[in-house]
């Protein structure tokens, strides 16, 4: 059975449908597909006749040194097929003592402290961003990621209507389809203004478009990122969500009220916004004891 053929399972239909609902993004509604393709795949059973023993099975598979899957990846597998077995649950699908994930946690993931960038590596950025052809285009998409730390998913889905040009604003949709204001400065007004100049048409309904004048994708904006990575040394790997932290890092740097940052950045929870805390806290601490004369006893 391929996916578009499970898709069309009676269950899955109606878990789809069910997510559909719900506004979530096209992304968050593959992983859900996927998730429980991948799982029927192994179980190769009708997913209302899986037993908590065929989902231990399955998660001692993906940590298997051959399939070895991280604790994240497993994490949100595990989160799929939760919310899959209560929707069959709540809606008499299954009953309750027939859920094989009730008996199921999920891993415990480190802490990671995500990677941002120093403002030097962000103008080596700008600067190398700009001596392509379509350099106005790509200087624009790295001035848009920093300036208001929206999602990848978020900027290439910008119109241009949605910027407000005498005010240095953009509505934006994050996730959920929830609606917030972001705003950009002086910098990124200015290549703004020369982008509108040179690659703007009328025609055109998004901001960024590609060499076909269509709407770009995320794949094309990480691979632009990408080509202007190979000709720098900077170490930090750097994707579109890396310069969204190196906003919400240089915002609470500056000394922007937490609160502010989260409406910002459109975390739906002050917890997801709170690492940044950590990583300024790290920062303080590296340069406390790169700066500090009597860090050090033997000194």
């Amino acid at each position: 059975m391929d996916k578009e053929e499970f898709k069309k399972n009676y269950l899955i239909d109606a878990f789809i449908k069910y997510i559909e609902s719900k506004n979530y993004s096209i992304n968050t509604l593959n992983s859900y597909i996927n998730d429980l393709f991948y799982f029927y795949l192994f179980v190769k059973k009708d997913l209302d006749k899986v037993i908590y023993e065929d989902v231990s099975d399955y998660l001692e598979y993906l940590k298997l040194n051959g399939n070895k899957k991280k604790n994240t990846s497993i994490k949100r597998m595990i989160s799929s097929l939760k919310s899959f077995y209560k929707f069959l649950y709540r809606n008499n699908y299954i009953k309750k003592e027939n859920n094989p994930m009730v008996r199921v946690s999920a891993p415990k993931i480190e802490k990671r402290l995500p990677h941002f960038l120093y403002y030097n590596d962000l103008l080596e950025i700008i600067r190398e961003s700009s001596k392509d052809k379509d350099g106005i285009r790509d200087q624009l998409i790295i001035e848009m990621l920093y300036a208001t730390g929206v999602r990848v998913s978020e900027l290439v889905n910008i119109k241009i209507k949605d910027i407000y040009f005498d005010n240095r604003r953009i509505i934006v949709q994050g996730k959920g389809n929830k609606e917030r204001i972001v705003y950009y400065g002086e910098y990124a007004e200015e290549v703004l203004k020369e982008y509108m100049n040179t690659h703007y048409r009328k025609d055109y309904e998004y901001l960024f478009v590609n060499s076909k004048g269509e709407k770009i994708t995320d794949a094309g904006i990480r691979y632009i990122i990408d080509k202007i990575m190979e000709k720098l040394s900077i170490k930090v790997h750097v994707t579109p969500h890396v310069l969204r932290h190196t906003f919400a890092t240089d915002m609470l740097n500056n000394g922007c009220d937490i609160k502010v940052v989260q409406e910002l950045l459109g975390h739906s929870s002050l917890k997801a916004t709170e690492i940044y805390t950590h990583v300024t806290n790290e920062r303080l601490k590296e340069v406390y004891y790169n700066c500090f004369p009597r860090r050090d006893k033997d000194e």
